[in-house]
């Protein structure tokens, strides 16, 4: 297996830039994965590494190789795509092995292979049933497999989960979890999905704009962001802000009706900055502060309040335990200095 180096990689659709000077690093055997917001750009950059779309300048080496201008079937990579695209008439077999035999592979060595993939997903049961007598997760697990038989350098996936159902996400985030583990390939996957980020990947790409906000190992990014569309993006729920501008002591919050102190080199008195604070580090206190319960989403074991603050900006708490606020409670909330996070109100970037 190898890795994916990209070097200034961009992407233009005739006057329009959509990909911006794109310079990455992806090491042989890591799981990297794309995220961002619809129209980002990361399934662009995505066929553009499988050489589906055309890099306008820039490179795109996979190990040693120079891949910018190759084929997509000499550049060793192997994508499943959000769509199964199996054919409907032939076995699960039939459907993993197709690719192989269109190569003219020997009948004895697709038998092999598609035996070995079938073993590593567990589809030995359905080898001999058509893809109407599956599952949504066995009919992408025969997609994945379709890719495995073939050998790639590379794996890529293109959001190959948004067609299930919330139960089968979760499976299929920990079979393929499993099998990246199995097999150790170099794997690059694509998805709007935090969630699915945060679990599966070793390297998190967060894309806008067809350009990298930040990379780097999930709780890097969880604990550490370079900006605030990094800390909003990152994190379920997301992080809370709001307004306030720094004075002797620390931050004016005229949401939270007090100023905070907080531990980050702040500029000059007057400053407008915002505050940023995740829900899971927040305390509830019933009965003062200035803040309404509107709504409690109780999920179980963990609840999430949505309070509105005097200043009409919205924050979600959570909160554990049996003793929980309800909708109408008048509450305030404290945080841990260290916990909190200050982003320049004009360009968004962290203050440190």
């Amino acid at each position: 297996m190898t890795g994916v180096t990209l070097k200034q990689a961009i992407k233009r659709y005739g006057d329009v830039q959509v990909i911006h000077g794109i310079d990455l690093e992806i090491e042989d055997g890591e799981f990297c994965v794309f995220v961002g917001p619809s129209g980002c750009g990361k399934s662009t950059l995505l066929r553009m590494i499988a050489g589906l779309e055309e890099t306008s300048a820039g490179e795109i080496h996979i190990g040693a190789r120079d891949v910018t201008r190759l084929d997509p079937s000499d550049r060793g990579v192997a994508m499943v795509f959000q769509t199964y695209a199996l054919y409907p008439h032939m076995t699960v077999g039939e459907n993993m092995g197709f690719g192989l035999r269109m190569n003219g592979v020997p009948a004895a060595e697709i038998k092999e292979k598609v035996g070995m993939a079938s073993d590593i997903l567990k589809l030995g049961p359905y080898l001999d049933r058509k893809p109407k007598a599956l599952s949504g997760g066995q009919r992408q697990r025969v997609a994945i497999g379709r890719a495995i038989v073939r050998g790639p350098e590379v794996f890529l996936f293109d959001e190959p989960l948004s067609n299930l159902d919330a139960e089968l996400r979760v499976e299929m985030r920990v079979e393929i979890a499993r099998l990246h583990k199995d097999i150790g390939a170099t794997m690059i996957y694509v998805t709007h999905d935090q969630v699915e980020a945060m679990t599966l990947a070793d390297k998190i790409v967060v894309l806008r704009a067809g350009k990298i906000e930040q990379v780097g190992a999930p709780l890097e990014l969880y604990r550490d962001p370079d900006n605030r569309f990094v800390a909003g993006f990152i994190g379920s729920p997301a992080m809370n802000f709001l307004g306030g501008k720094v004075v002797a002591g620390g931050v004016e919050v005229p949401g939270l009706g007090r100023t905070v102190a907080v531990e980050a080199s702040l500029p000059s008195e007057g400053t407008e900055v915002t505050l940023g604070v995740r829900p899971e580090h927040l305390e509830v206190r019933r009965g003062e502060g200035a803040l309404s319960a509107e709504l409690s989403e109780a999920l179980g074991g963990v609840s999430y309040l949505h309070l509105d603050t005097p200043t009409g900006e919205r924050m979600i708490v959570e909160e554990r335990g049996d003793d929980r606020a309800s909708e109408g409670d008048t509450v305030d909330v404290t945080f841990e200095p260290r916990r909190a996070m200050i982003f320049d109100r004009e360009t968004g970037l962290r203050i440190r």
